[in-house]
């Protein structure tokens, strides 16, 4: 195994590590060669947790993700056609897509592509900024060959950003969002040449070419950002956020809500199981300065399907029906506040954590983040094993644990005491010299 397959299965989860299994049979199967490719290369050299769990396909990517479906070990949540892509959610709970090596060719700038079936190394030089062409080989005969033609790995040790091409920008005005996406989430400066295109796309106004469908992916891709606030007064600096909403600058922009919002997901342990949609919360905090008229008119100018504007706008309701449970007097051994707050979106929880008046509501919150999941986390097999007496892999395992957590977090395990190390013998008469 070569180093950077070594190094790309210990940054992602066995939830992630079993999707890269699951994809690399099906394209044997399939008698393709699959890569891993983009933004999980880009974020394991970066040094950040892998979100974007992407694959390119040099052959037919369709025929890999009907070969996952047909397995029972995916279902397609979207397909595009033109571009021979599936988005996936994988059955334990994993979402990625896996596309054809293509190549997209623009007749001008922001218009409709065509796209064209390339080799690997092509679709990777025609790709948006270098850290993001890079993609690791799955195939058998060379699993874990690196590849890397626009030395976007040396662009990452230097910190920098920069374009493919001179007409990057140009030729799709959407990438300039993502730009000051990517610069800020990774702390990267711009290059020279790739700033001077920006400043040209800007001053042709070519940010109005960007199509609605894009600007509404952004923003879902904004919700998901480490610090959605840093990058919303970067944007709002750049004069892109009227993009989305000319209500969206100045004293409308909710910095002191983003801010709690950064804390409240730096509260939330690193590697503890705690689903979290961040879409609704994110537009809660984007509009609350907002007016009625306002929302409904980025809800019109923006297209938002039903389902993003219901996980917005009934998020408060939801987060006010947990509190009136949270603040129940039955709930007071921490396994019963676990097993409540184990079942609930995690926007609620987080919202509530921000905003709950309710002091007892926010300390039993507290407690189940920074205390019971920590604890939950630290359980081994071998606990389990030691003290109820079953081991991994028989039938009553599964129970034996939970039992044992419940016991955990409501104080009813005792820490084994410290074994006192015996003095050592004195040393016998005889035995002086």
């Amino acid at each position: 195994m070569s180093d950077y397959m070594f190094m790309l299965e210990s940054h992602l989860s066995p939830e992630q590590n079993q999707v890269v299994s699951q994809v690399a049979a099906a394209a044997e199967k399939a008698g393709v060669t699959a890569f891993v490719s983009g933004g999980a290369l880009r974020d394991m050299m970066g040094g950040f947790p892998i979100r974007d769990l992407d694959f390119t396909v040099e052959g037919n990517a369709l025929k890999v993700a009907k070969l996952l479906t047909d397995q029972k070990a995916a279902k397609v949540v979207s397909k595009d056609d033109t571009r021979k892509a599936a988005s996936l959610r994988f059955a334990n709970g994993v979402e990625s897509e896996i596309a054809m090596a293509q190549e997209a060719r623009y007749g001008k700038a922001g218009s409709k592509p065509k796209v064209v079936p390339v080799t690997i190394h092509e679709d990777l030089r025609s790709r948006d900024f270098t850290i993001n062409s890079v993609a690791l080989s799955l195939n058998p005969g060379s699993r874990g060959l690196l590849l890397d033609p626009s030395n976007g790995l040396g662009d990452l040790e230097r910190r920098e950003l920069r374009a493919n091409s001179n007409y990057t920008l140009y030729d799709d005005p959407s990438r300039i969002l993502r730009l000051w996406r990517l610069a800020v989430r990774m702390d990267l400066s711009i290059e020279d040449r790739t700033r001077s295109q920006y400043e040209n796309v800007r001053e042709a106004g070519l940010e109005k070419k960007i199509p609605t469908k894009a600007l509404l992916e952004e923003l879902r891709k904004m919700a998901d950002e480490p610090n959605p606030g840093a990058l919303l007064e970067v944007l709002d600096r750049e004069g892109l956020l009227s993009l989305f909403s000319p209500a969206l600058t100045g004293a409308k922009i909710n910095q002191a809500g983003f801010s709690k919002f950064q804390q409240a997901l730096q509260a939330i342990p690193f590697g503890a199981p705690f689903p979290l949609e961040r879409l609704g919360l994110f537009l809660f905090l984007l509009t609350e300065k907002f007016t009625a008229k306002e929302r409904s008119q980025l809800i019109l100018r923006l297209k938002m399907p039903k389902s993003d504007v219901t996980i917005w706008q009934k998020l408060e309701g939801r987060a006010k029906k947990l509190q009136q449970t949270l603040k129940s007097a039955k709930l007071k051994k921490a396994s019963l506040i676990y097993d409540l707050l184990q079942k609930t979106p995690g926007d609620e929880i987080l919202f509530l954590y921000m905003r709950s008046p309710q002091r007892l509501v926010h300390d039993r919150i507290k407690t189940y983040l920074q205390k019971s999941l920590p604890a939950v986390q630290e359980v081994t097999d071998r606990d389990v094993a030691q003290h109820r007496g079953v081991e991994p892999g028989e039938k009553k395992f599964a129970e034996a644990k939970r039992d044992y957590i419940v016991a955990k977090l409501d104080g009813r395990i005792r820490k084994p005491a410290p074994v006192e190390e015996a003095p050592p013998p004195a040393a016998s008469a005889s035995g002086r010299r």
